[in-house]
């Protein structure tokens, strides 16, 4: 009966002993060493670009990437979240895994008087745990001469003329259950009808999963695939880059999508952090971030020419029906979503 004690003491230790051998990182809280956590690829070439190389290491910083997927970040800042300290300064993450870490007692409440930069974020996209850096939502992206009558609902993918031709990514896996539950005048927190839904898809349409959006991206171009369901960021980065490409809104009304950053209560060194939430709300830094990536910036002082405003954003009308995810329905399903995702959908 003590063997099972011991390997439970054993894995604790070791989980110990590896938040103290990143650089030595809790001997040094506070010497300008930072650990972030963040998706890689592009998406952190533009952090470092625009926020952290001119913002945050410019000022002395030495930052450590620990770059990933958002389950492994999670999964690491709960089992650190019982020691004094740990090893991740400042985590990525979006809306919802931010909400859900939060209500794991992960991520302190901010001291928004150490963040002078929020006082200009969009008022609907704030959290008191929760920096919001950028936005967008979830629509219909397809290959304009393949394509010529475009989709304009999430359910007319389920139609067998998509058949061998619609691409999906892991990373959106959530946001594709949601959108399974929108069809047919459903909603997003009906899990059971959603998985059905979503069965039913791969069914009709065998859809081809690829790991990441710059694979899917590779498929679209390549002609393996000629439609998908995409951030809209992600759809004008592409076609910015050449790609023949349409973009169009749902019928049913775009899911909505926010990134941004959480401060762990372990942090080891939560004065660097707060220079690197603020930094990353520099309206200048917003405005490049933008014009890249083509996201929404969350700091309503970032200046953005009107016709990068117009493509980026959404129209007014769109605006009303764009879909709130309901982070709490989402927090108590997402493990249960991924595990069902990767058995029956990406396998």
């Amino acid at each position: 009966m003590d063997q099972p004690i011991l390997r439970r003491r054993s894995v604790l230790a070791g989980l110990a002993a590896s938040s103290t051998l990143i650089g030595g990182r809790w001997a040094h809280a506070g010497s300008k060493q930072l650990v972030i956590a963040n998706w890689g690829g592009d998406w952190s070439d533009r952090t470092v670009e625009f926020v952290e190389a001119p913002l945050v290491e410019a000022r002395g910083y030495k930052i450590e990437r620990m770059l990933g997927m958002e389950p492994e970040r999670k999964t690491k800042m709960v089992a650190e979240a019982r020691f004094h300290r740990g090893t991740i300064d400042v985590a990525h993450l979006n809306d919802s895994d931010a909400y859900e870490m939060d209500h794991q007692g992960v991520l302190a409440t901010l001291d928004l008087t150490r963040i002078p930069n929020y006082v200009d974020t969009v008022e609907a996209l704030r959290t008191p745990y929760f920096v919001p850096w950028l936005y967008s939502g979830v629509v219909i992206v397809s290959n304009s001469t393949k394509v010529g009558d475009p989709p304009t609902s999430y359910e007319a993918l389920w139609d067998t003329r998509w058949a061998g031709r619609i691409g999906l990514t892991n990373q959106l896996y959530f946001q594709y259950l949601m959108m399974a539950g929108l069809i047919r005048g459903g909603s997003m927190t009906d899990a059971a009808a959603a998985k059905s839904k979503l069965a039913e898809l791969k069914t009709l349409v065998q859809p081809r999963i690829y790991a990441t959006h710059q694979m899917l991206q590779a498929a679209l171009a390549n002609g393996e695939v000629d439609i998908t369901v995409e951030y809209k960021a992600r759809g004008l980065q592409w076609a910015q880059a050449g790609q023949p490409l349409a973009i169009t809104y749902p019928q049913e009304g775009a899911i909505a999508i926010t990134f941004g950053a959480g401060l762990p209560k372990t942090a080891p060194d939560p004065d660097g952090a707060y220079v690197y939430l603020n930094a990353m709300l520099d309206p200048k830094a917003m405005a490049e971030l933008a014009t890249a990536s083509f996201y929404a910036p969350a700091n309503t002082r970032s200046t953005l020419s009107p016709e990068l405003r117009a493509t980026i954003d959404f129209t007014p009308a769109q605006q009303k029906t764009l879909r709130f995810p309901d982070h709490d329905y989402v927090a108590k399903n997402t493990s249960d979503w991924l595990e069902w995702w990767n058995k029956t959908i990406a396998v």
